[in-house]
């Protein structure tokens, strides 16, 4: 069976084979309303369950767009990011690490072994993610020292004044909302305890007419496609200031964008190898973003590394 899908952009056609498979046929479908229908917003587990395992790296399941200061492909610039946040949280032996939006458990399996917590609690929202993750985790032979559960970030099932870490890799712009899970962090932070965040906000408005709107486009494209809340769209003065109104201190809400977007934008490019890994609908979207310069791409996105401390 064939589903022919046409596309709107310069001279794009593309012709996804199907197999006939109801299960590949409705997930095809699935693709297509939540890529191309502009009305299509799907909540955060619909999203996840959507992409499922289909990650672009070649080792690893990580769905992070990674850091790239030294990382020479996704697998290591993912890896990278998930020890950035480690080491920005000073992470290490003796600590209760809680993870918060852990996907399939890539990152919490580095951290153990790389820097020896001494538990990982994590928290997840997505029911498939979960059950890979747990899996993984075990067949690891590290089922002991991480439990990966299914619960909220914004009402995390967790004790008062448990835990030494907490951290979130790229997911709390998902969080409806954010104000709610710096909350919760600070409940379950021990005093002393600290938040580490890699999350994505939008830019400030600069330039003319014509740059404004591209970053409203850019901004609302990826907000309206992964689900992040109206109420997460504010910029990092804001970010700085809620943690602050939430009672946190020693509060650095860091841009990284320059080390994230346009190296992952020119290492795409160049590896094709990379974008043919992803579903046939999302490589279609992937071929024509990168058809654009990355200033214009993700012009209206923000990359942050946020960290504070509640106070001892």
């Amino acid at each position: 069976m064939n589903l022919q899908s046409y596309a709107t952009g310069p001279q794009i056609l593309v012709t996804v084979e199907l197999q006939a498979n109801p299960l590949r046929l409705k997930t095809a479908l699935g693709y297509l309303n939540w890529v191309f229908n502009p009305f299509q917003r799907l909540g955060v587990v619909g999203v996840y369950d959507l992409l499922s395992t289909r990650s672009p790296t070649e080792q690893g399941l990580y769905l992070n767009l990674g850091y790239w200061p030294r990382a020479q492909n996704l697998d290591t610039a993912s890896e990278a990011l998930a020890m950035l946040v480690a080491d920005t949280a000073d992470m290490g032996p003796g600590h209760q690490v809680l993870d918060v939006g852990y996907g399939f458990g890539d990152q919490d399996m580095l951290w153990m072994r790389r820097r020896g917590p001494e538990r990982i609690t994590g928290l997840n929202v997505t029911a498939s993610q979960v059950a890979v993750a747990r899996q993984r985790v075990e067949d690891a032979g590290l089922a002991e020292r991480i439990d990966l559960r299914q619960g909220s970030a914004t009402e995390m099932p967790i004790e008062d004044a448990s835990v030494d870490r907490v951290v979130a890799v790229e997911c709390a712009f998902h969080f409806d909302t954010r104000e709610a899970f710096f909350r919760e962090a600070w409940r379950v932070l021990r005093p002393g305890g600290r938040l580490v965040v890699a999350d994505i906000l939008p830019m400030p408005r600069a330039g003319g007419r014509w740059a404004r709107l591209t970053q409203r486009l850019s901004w609302w494209l990826v907000a309206s496609k992964f689900a992040i809340p109206p109420a997460n769209a504010y910029t990092r003065p804001t970010y700085h200031s809620l943690l602050a109104l939430r009672g946190f201190e020693d509060i650095r809400v860091v841009s990284i964008r320059d080390q994230v977007y346009a190296p992952l934008h020119a290492y795409l490019r160049a590896h094709s190898r990379t974008v043919e890994r992803l579903h046939p609908v999302a490589r279609l979207a992937a071929r024509f973003a990168l058809r654009f310069d990355a200033s214009g791409v993700y012009g209206g996105l923000d990359y942050v590394l946020a960290s504070a401390v509640k106070p001892a």
